[in-house]
């Protein structure tokens, strides 16, 4: 099949400018491959002889997975606009089956688009899966020169990097060993080591990287922002560790349902994917569909956030009070129990965990239904949003009856009645006002 308006090249982009995606989209057919693809296939072909428009480009559901469509087409990219400058980590975040994957595909010229245009200027080499280009029958060090070779790497450039590759991927011992006998582990290790050292001018890396173990991920981290500061090449990461994609990148695009919500200031863009993920009430009334996990002989019935004047809201100042109340359902006749309540921001980073005992405070059970409160004062967060996450178990913690992440969010927009500077949230996660004087 041949689309008129497909295009894929390299050629010498503006200055600084080393990757620009122009108008691209990525349509694909459901259901069974040969199921009417020849009709289609023929209707396609009598609009292009008569120089008419694909007629399946006008049709096509939007990307979301969790409805269904009216149509056998679905867009899984639609109308992607964006550049990238040489030097720069760029995070692509996205709910699953927002597009991630596919426009790294495009990017890498694995498939090509529907419509639209991607002009790149440098050499591109690709992790978007376990074992990206690998040969399994091939030793490790073979694998390397091939890699080298297809990123159009003479045999000389590779054997100059070729012991720096097999020291950072930790495979020294296996690497004359065929690859189809590595672990999913080591196989990420040295794909990621022989695209990091044989210099593509742009580096994209998929999850692939949540594969291998702490202590590599975090190497293999410590290894882009090197080659991106010192080396002046391009990263494109995608991930689903938040903390991962603030620590590395410098800016964010995040996908919805195949289309981009947002594109910017990486701290944005976090703030932007929790939005997409999370309630924007600030009262919600636990169902069926509810995700949660425990046994449920106690169950969260709602949860809601109100602020000082006892409003319900989402946005708070510092210094304003949040206060968090819900309802608990005794399914079976429990006596005590306890309560937890954890706050995270945006990148899924714990910021504290409360719990009812710490504050002398003993849930004791004596009714199918009961309500509590509690007052978080004088909330010193710096801005940004947060999630709350509701946990019940035993008094000793042993038995989790029900626990819900990421229930409700909430947003701190402001310094309030402490202070009218600009707080960015990179500078810290508290904000405080201590006594100064003049020794």
């Amino acid at each position: 099949m041949h689309f008129k308006s497909l295009k894929i090249y390299n050629l010498k982009l503006e200055k600084d400018i080393i990757l620009k995606a122009e108008n691209i989209s990525k349509q694909y057919r459901l259901g069974q491959v040969g199921t009417g693809t020849l009709a289609h296939d023929l209707n396609r072909w009598w609009h292009q002889i008569r120089g008419k428009e694909n007629p399946y480009l006008k049709i096509g559901d939007t990307n979301d997975r969790s409805k269904k469509g009216t149509s056998d087409y679905v867009w899984a990219l639609q109308d992607i606009n964006f550049e990238v400058q040489r030097g720069e980590v760029l995070g692509i975040i996205g709910k699953n089956g927002a597009g991630k994957s596919t426009l790294l595909k495009l990017l890498s010229k694995v498939t090509a688009p529907t419509t639209g245009s991607i002009k790149s200027g440098g050499r591109i080499a690709s992790l978007l899966e376990v074992g990206t280009g690998f040969n399994p029958e091939l030793t490790g060090r073979e694998n390397i020169f091939l890699n080298g070779a297809i990123l159009g790497m003479t045999k000389k450039e590779i054997a100059s990097k070729l012991n720096e590759i097999i020291e950072f991927s930790g495979c020294e011992r296996y690497v004359d060993t065929p690859v189809k006998r590595y672990s999913s582990g080591m196989t990420v290790r040295l794909a990621f080591a022989v695209a990091a050292f044989l210099e593509p001018e742009i580096l994209v890396v998929d999850e692939v990287l949540a594969v291998g173990d702490a202590e590599f991920q975090k190497k293999a981290i410590g290894k882009m922002q090197d080659i991106s500061k010192t080396g002046g090449r391009t990263v494109l990461f995608v991930s689903h560790n938040m903390a991962a994609v603030k620590s590395l990148c410098t800016r964010g695009i995040v996908l919805e349902n195949g289309k981009v919500k947002f594109d910017g200031d990486v701290d944005q863009a976090l703030d932007n994917y929790l939005s997409i993920n999370e309630s924007t009430d600030s009262f919600i009334l636990f169902d069926e569909k509810t995700v949660r996990s425990g046994s449920r002989n106690l169950e969260f019935i709602s949860l809601e956030i109100r602020n000082q004047n006892n409003v319900l809201c989402q946005e708070f100042s510092i210094g304003d009070d949040l206060v968090i109340s819900f309802k608990l359902q005794n399914n079976t006749k429990e006596v005590k129990s306890e309560v937890g309540i954890q706050i995270k921001s945006a990148d899924e980073l714990p910021i504290f965990h409360i719990m009812g005992r710490d504050s002398n405070f003993e849930i004791n059970h004596n009714s199918f239904q009961e309500e509590y409160t509690v007052n978080l004062k004088d909330l010193r967060l710096y801005p940004g949003i947060y999630t709350i996450t509701v946990i019940s178990c035993t008094t000793t913690g042993h038995q989790i009856f029900d626990n819900i992440e990421n229930a409700l969010s909430f947003q701190i927009m402001d310094g309030g009645k402490y202070t009218f500077r600009n707080l960015p949230r990179s500078v810290g996660l508290f904000f405080l006002n201590p006594e100064w004087q003049k020794s």
